[in-house]
């Protein structure tokens, strides 16, 4: 998985690219807890995201859990398959989506 930053003031749009899984999510759980700090507003571009696990599913709820109290956090471009495991989850309920 390749994580891509961009920081634009007080916004950080995180692009991921390919599998988000056991393996590859204590990545970005690292990622995100280096950079979140004064982050108001947390961007997931899943426009290149093939695959999304249980362990994907735990960091982006913690990333939910941070975002709640400094700001807000918006998932955009999901695939179908990644927003089918969003509904079947209920995460669709929790998350913001566009």
């Amino acid at each position: 998985m390749n994580i891509n930053k961009t920081v634009n003031g007080n916004e950080l749009t995180v692009a991921l690219e390919g599998r988000l899984d056991t393996a590859t999510s204590p990545a970005l759980e690292a990622e995100l807890k280096n950079s979140l700090e004064g982050v108001e507003k947390l961007v997931f571009d899943f426009a290149s995201l093939e695959y999304l696990s249980s362990a994907g599913l735990r960091v982006l709820l913690g990333a939910q859990k941070i975002m709640n109290k400094q700001g807000e956090m918006i998932v955009r471009n999901i695939n179908e398959i990644i927003m089918e495991i969003f509904e079947i989850t209920g995460f669709c309920d929790v998350l913001t989506i566009e």
